[in-house]
């Protein structure tokens, strides 16, 4: 059994070194080795997360997916939520969450015992209920942000969002340097839609 931390923060500015700080205390407390960290900057509302999917196929039956919030996991709408959830179910991989105490036991829990199949159900309805409290915050948060805007149109105060010159100007840079968009993501925390939008600028100004 192998022990996988997943990390995900959705803006470059959210240092997920706390959290990783936290995860790894959770598994050592418990005579745990993390194997392996995977850490992306993806929206968790959206099934476009590579090293969600990376950790997933480098698992094997009975391995550990441990995040510190459901939330880090899924924002989901309900069909994505289901799709990812069959993944891992396939895959026999057992998700423990430190914002979900109840499962905690499915760390150390053998993988036929009775308090596992047990603790699997009973946390399979709570992922459930989690997932979708996040999904409703995600989704509430977006409808508030979208009024706020639609009012401050009305209103002649709305500018945007303002341009990074300087990152902008850089991850250009680097685009005529002939990186791949991977290691730019990396090294800048921007998303791969700004890097195609920045591509297709440098197109048009050619």
């Amino acid at each position: 059994m192998f022990v996988r931390a997943y990390l995900r923060a959705s803006t470059k500015e959210q240092d997920a070194s706390r959290a990783k700080a936290d995860l790894e205390a959770f598994a050592k407390e418990r005579g745990l080795r993390i194997a392996a960290t995977y850490l992306e900057n993806e929206s968790g509302a959206s099934l476009a997360r590579p090293e969600l999917f990376r950790l997933l196929s480098d698992c094997q039956p009975g391995d550990i997916l441990l995040i510190e919030q459901v939330d880090r996991l899924s924002r989901l709408n309900t069909a994505d939520w289901e799709r990812l959830k069959d993944e891992i179910r396939q895959r026999r991989v057992r998700i423990v969450a430190l914002d979900l105490p109840t499962s905690h036991g499915m760390a150390t829990a053998k993988e036929d015992d009775f308090t596992s199949r047990m603790l699997d159900a009973l946390n399979g309805m709570l992922l459930d209920m989690l997932a979708a409290i996040a999904r409703k915050d995600y989704e509430d948060r977006r409808r508030r942000q979208a009024q706020g805007i639609s009012k401050a149109k009305e209103q002649g105060r709305y500018k945007g969002r303002p341009e990074d010159e300087g990152r902008n100007a850089a991850i250009m840079s680097m685009l005529k340097g002939g990186q791949s968009w991977n290691s730019i993501v990396a090294a800048t925390g921007a998303s791969r839609s700004t890097l195609a939008r920045l591509a297709k600028r440098m197109t048009e100004e050619a």
